[in-house]
């Protein structure tokens, strides 16, 4: 059974113009209830999918959602686990640490128009809000021509589109849970008046990369924790990519400004090892930023959501 990238969810690298990132907790109060409006929700996330892009057939609308290992051993409690679904506890290393917060249900809806991304969260809530309450939700934008909040281009080492799937979608290992992803959310804020205050030098060593024309920086140039030695993962000498996309979000009024990190990965355990990577080595980017959330769903595919559904999965 080959991978098929249309039977996926939108878990390519496409920041969009506008983000909403929603993550909620199941109230667990019935579980037939839950599982009666998990599977409604299923079948009509997709059916609002499918109208708003016939309503706003510009807005290039991309969607995931997921579900935690905790949310699946409750809800799927007769359903095999997909095979790298683990609950995230929070990874330490000699100065800092990655830290687990809960977490049930995700959501990630971006598009070029914030009334598309809007409506979507709002018709998504009217199935969810009876069952789940909101823990968090982030709302995102694409800052200028796509760099992080920090100036820097976002993303250089992400696959292309054309070849992500082989770094996205579960394949041949788990053939129950193939086309799906295993998406890694977290939740950073800077402190921008640190990072303002270094020189665009040393700001491009701590990265490795130059900040205007993103050039990689030689080696020897580097931070010695720059973040794109840090966050780099070989395995016998062959680099091990994710689709990585950082978020900006800000309230500037009251200096509130920080980065929404999602990966979406084939396998859990590349994205866990570039983590625990970045911890052992105190990536530089973690010396001016606080990490407030983290947590791992699996992101199924459309046939899995179409089990979902008609409740073949319950």
């Amino acid at each position: 059974m080959p991978v098929t990238p249309t039977k996926a969810q939108d878990v390519w690298k496409d920041v969009g113009k506008n983000v909403s990132f929603v993550v909620l907790k199941l109230k667990r109060e019935n579980l037939a209830t839950d599982q009666e409006a998990i599977a409604e929700f299923a079948d009509r996330s997709q059916a609002i999918e499918r109208s708003m892009m016939i309503r706003a057939a510009d807005a290039n609308l991309k969607v995931s959602i997921g579900f935690s290992r905790t949310a699946w051993d409750y809800l799927f409690p007769n359903a095999t686990v997909p095979k790298q679904l683990e609950t995230y506890t929070t990874l330490t290393g000699p100065e800092y640490s990655m830290p687990a917060s809960e977490g049930d249900i995700f959501l990630h809806v971006r598009a070029g128009d914030e009334a598309v991304v809007y409506e979507i969260v709002r018709q998504f809530m009217v199935f969810l809000d009876p069952i789940a309450t909101v823990i968090d939700e982030t709302k995102g934008f694409r800052y200028f021509e796509g760099r992080a909040i920090i100036g820097f281009i976002d993303g250089t080492e992400a696959p292309a589109e054309f070849e992500a799937a082989d770094y996205a979608l579960v394949g041949e290992e788990d053939l129950e849970y193939i086309n799906g992803s295993y998406a890694f959310a977290q939740k950073w804020l800077h402190d921008m008046d640190f990072w303002g205050k270094m020189k665009t030098e040393e700001q491009e060593k701590a990265v490795g990369r130059h900040k205007f024309d993103d050039l990689e920086l030689d080696d020897g140039e580097k931070f010695h924790n720059a973040h794109n030695v840090a966050a780099k993962i070989e395995v016998d000498g062959e680099e091990q990519k994710i689709v990585r996309m950082n978020v900006p979000f800000s309230d500037p009024a009251t200096g509130k400004t920080g980065t929404y990190f999602i990966g979406y990965s084939r396998y859990w355990s590349v994205t866990k090892a570039m983590l625990q990577q970045m911890v052992d080595m105190s990536d530089f980017l973690l010396t001016f930023s606080t990490i407030q959330s983290g947590q791992l769903f699996f992101i199924p595919s459309r046939d899995t959501l179409g089990e979902i559904a008609d409740g073949t999965l319950f």
